[in-house]
C-alpha cells in the first residue's frame, strides 16, 4: 500500500540516508524538513502524510514539542508518528510512546531495514 511519510531530521546527512533507504520501498514517498517548525508550516500549508518520522533531539522545537503541535491540527490528530532516536532505552521508549507515538525507531537505523522497520511500527498500530 503507497504511503506519502513526513521525516523531520535537523541533521541533513541522516535526513538524506534515511530518505533514501525508505524510497528503496517502490511504494514509500519521503517528504522531508529539518526542523519543526518548517514541517507545521508544510502541514498547514496542507501536506497530508500518511505517517510522520521525528528525530527527538532538535534544536528550538524538539520532536516532542513538535507532535504536541501536530496533535493541535484536528485533521492530523490520528496521523501515526513514530520517534527517530539514539535514545534507545525502554524507559525512553515507554515515554515517546505516552506521549502519542506508536513506535520508535533507534539510531543508528540500518539503511537497508529502515523501511521494513517503519511499516512494521505502522501495522502494529492499527
Amino acid at each position: 500500500m503507497p504511503l506519502h511519510v513526513l521525516y523531520v531530521d535537523d541533521e541533513p546527512d541522516i535526513r538524506e540516508v534515511a530518505t533514501l533507504s525508505l524510497e528503496i520501498d517502490p511504494d514509500l514517498t519521503v517528504t522531508s524538513f529539518d526542523s519543526g517548525p518548517a514541517a507545521l508550516s508544510a502541514l498547514d500549508a496542507g501536506l497530508e502524510p500518511d505517517a510522520i518520522l521525528l528525530d527527538v533531539m532538535m534544536p528550538g522545537m524538539d520532536g516532542p514539542a513538535t507532535l504536541a503541535a501536530i496533535r493541535e491540527r484536528p485533521r492530523l490528530f490520528e496521523t501515526p508518528v513514530i520517534f527517530i532516536t539514539a535514545r534507545a532505552q525502554t524507559q525512553e521508549q515507554q515515554k515517546f510512546r505516552a506521549l502519542g507515538a506508536v513506535g520508535v525507531i533507534t539510531k543508528p537505523f540500518d539503511p537497508m531495514t529502515l523501511a521494513g522497520d517503519l511499516r512494521g511500527l505502522l501495522g502494529r498500530a492499527k
